[in-house]
């Protein structure tokens, strides 16, 4: 532990800005002289106590609650002081400076500070005590945040399920039959004139497909957490006046990009944050998509051309949106083979820039102004309309599909882009294992290796071996007082 952890701390751990209460938060190792000189009093341990706060000069700055939580019953394992007054901003930062002034100041008893080293809390530091404390493992510590930053109902849910300690159960029941295997393959390096027969035996296979097969299960629950949280990256690409501006205002609801027939109409991105049964996506709508060189593209909207297959690139998804209408253009056919050449040229493009994971829908626009046999012309994808909302129904749920959402809310807990890497490293790592399982003479050696690679992988999500540098990147992105 580092020594800046042993340091009491103290930060204001509500909102920036006003609201009916504000609270200032204090932790650490004794607090008793510092609570003394606050509140005036002693408190009784987790029962709220409503008394004024006084400054240096006995002048009331606020009147409100004051909560001691000695310590190891706390949120962070030390003692802890809570003081809750009104929200204003100017009232808080009164408190906290009483609070560190309090501290600083000598005691009369001992002629020596009340609290030494008191200082301003860094962002997630009060969370990350609790981590090195063992209240929490770090998958809760993590959850605390995405608690806080959940964009949907079922994404708080499934975030609340990890902080209870749901995720890491599971983890710990994987590590359980891990161990459990490692110590049957640890043995037989001791003695190894028996050791075929003991791994044979002692089932050592089967072990190994039921901790492959739990771990399955772990890891599609933490791959659809790994969604709720992060949310699906959705970008409409197509040809001008395709409707891409339409079909977003449909999927929002709401009127955010400007919709015109003039070409060229949408010269930047235009995102939104959406929500389809419970899951996040941000879809963003681009320029339209059209050969930079043609005369009538000014410079204006190159940039933007440019920028729509930026978005493109990093994208979980492309709906790659068609008019309908110019793709049947009987009176004209050269206006309708120019289309289709383009959309070709489209297809290739998002082919070549695209790696395979990143799934393309064909989406064919405005049904509602063609003729029935032309809806059965389409050659693959589905047809939609974003004037009248028919077929966006569907599209909502192909696009779950498309990402691989599977509903399955009782079961799914909160993940990080990290846990399922480290998932899938164990998996690699248990796929290696059963392949020295299955050869004829085993390298022990390397069985163990793997397996405890494994487990050193399944430790690193709820934080038994995580390192400094990852902790820091973590708690780093808490707000401060929390």
């Amino acid at each position: 532990m580092l020594a800046r952890h042993h340091d009491p701390i103290v930060a204001i751990a509500t909102a920036p800005g006003r609201g009916a209460v504000g609270i200032v938060r204090l932790s650490g190792k004794n607090l008793a002289p510092v609570l003394a000189v606050l509140c005036g009093r002693t408190l009784q341990p987790r029962h709220a106590t409503y008394l004024p706060f006084l400054d240096a000069h006995g002048q009331v700055i606020d009147q409100g609650l004051a909560i001691f939580f000695p310590a190891p019953h706390s949120y962070t394992g030390e003692d802890v002081l809570e003081l809750q007054a009104h929200g204003g901003p100017v009232v808080l930062q009164l408190l906290l400076a009483r609070c560190l002034e309090a501290a600083a100041d000598n005691d009369a008893a001992t002629g020596r500070p009340r609290l030494a080293g008191l200082r301003l809390a860094q962002p997630g530091e009060f969370t990350e005590r609790a981590f090195l404390n063992d209240k929490i493992d770090l998958a809760q510590a993590e959850a605390i945040a995405d608690l806080i930053d959940a964009s949907t109902a079922t994404a708080a849910r499934s975030a609340a399920r990890s902080l209870s300690g749901e995720f890491s159960r599971e983890v710990h029941a994987l590590l359980e039959q891990l161990v459990r295997l490692r110590m049957l393959v640890e043995a037989t390096l001791d003695f190894p004139e028996e050791d075929i027969d003991f791994l044979q035996k002692t089932d050592a296979q089967g072990q190994l497909t039921r901790l492959q097969q739990t771990l399955a299960t772990v890891m599609q629950h933490a791959g659809q957490g790994a969604i709720l949280r992060e949310g699906i990256k959705v970008v409409i690409a197509g040809q001008p006046n395709a409707g891409k501006s339409s079909l977003l205002n449909a999927l929002a609801g709401a009127e955010l990009a400007i919709v015109t027939p003039v070409a060229g109409t949408t010269r930047d991105k235009v995102a939104q944050l959406i929500q389809i049964d419970g899951v996040p996506l941000h879809v963003v709508d681009t320029a339209g998509l059209r050969d930079s060189l043609l005369p009538e593209v000014d410079e204006v909207e190159k940039i933007g051309i440019a920028r729509a297959w930026t978005e493109i690139q990093s994208a979980d998804a492309v709906l790659f949106l068609h008019d309908l209408t110019r793709q049947q253009t009987p009176d004209d056919l050269r206006i309708a083979m120019n289309y289709i050449a383009a959309d070709e040229r489209i297809a290739s493009t998002l082919a070549e820039k695209l790696p395979k994971s990143t799934a393309v829908m064909d989406v064919w626009n405005k049904a509602d102004m063609v003729s029935p046999a032309a809806l059965a012309a389409i050659p693959s994808g589905m047809a939609i309309s974003a004037k009248t909302g028919a077929g966006l129904q569907q599209l909502r749920q192909q696009l779950l599909q498309v990402v691989g959402w599977q509903a399955v809310p009782e079961g799914v807990f909160m993940a990080r882009e990290r846990h399922v890497r480290a998932l899938r490293q164990v998996d690699a790592q248990l796929a290696r294992a059963a392949e020295q399982l299955r050869a004829p003479t085993p390298a022990l050696e390397l069985l163990a290796e793997d397996l405890r690679q494994a487990q050193k992988a399944l430790s690193d999500i709820t934080g038994e071996f995580t390192p400094d540098d990852l902790l820091g990147e973590i708690f780093s992105k808490f707000c401060i007082g929390k």
